[in-house]
């Protein structure tokens, strides 16, 4: 099973700052992830840093998240 997110902080383009309930600190890249439809909204930079930890992963609104398995096993 993977970690749970339980910190996020939006860092300049478009990255995430990721800590996790193993002790872990990593980086996601966002960037390319803005291409796709369901991500197109946090282009707008106030958005993006609005991010937060909601049920173990990182979101940005009501219908705005990401797959923690995919912030956990993409992040560097």
């Amino acid at each position: 099973m993977l970690p749970e997110i339980i910190g996020v902080r939006a860092l300049p383009d478009y990255r995430l700052a990721l800590r996790f309930a193993n002790g872990e600190s990593k980086t996601f890249d966002m960037q390319t992830y803005l291409d796709y439809p369901v991500f197109r909204p946090l282009a707008n930079k106030q958005l993006f840093a609005a991010a937060y930890v909601e049920g173990g992963t990182v979101a940005w609104s009501d219908a705005i998240d990401m797959a923690p398995e995919t912030l956990y096993l993409e992040s560097k």
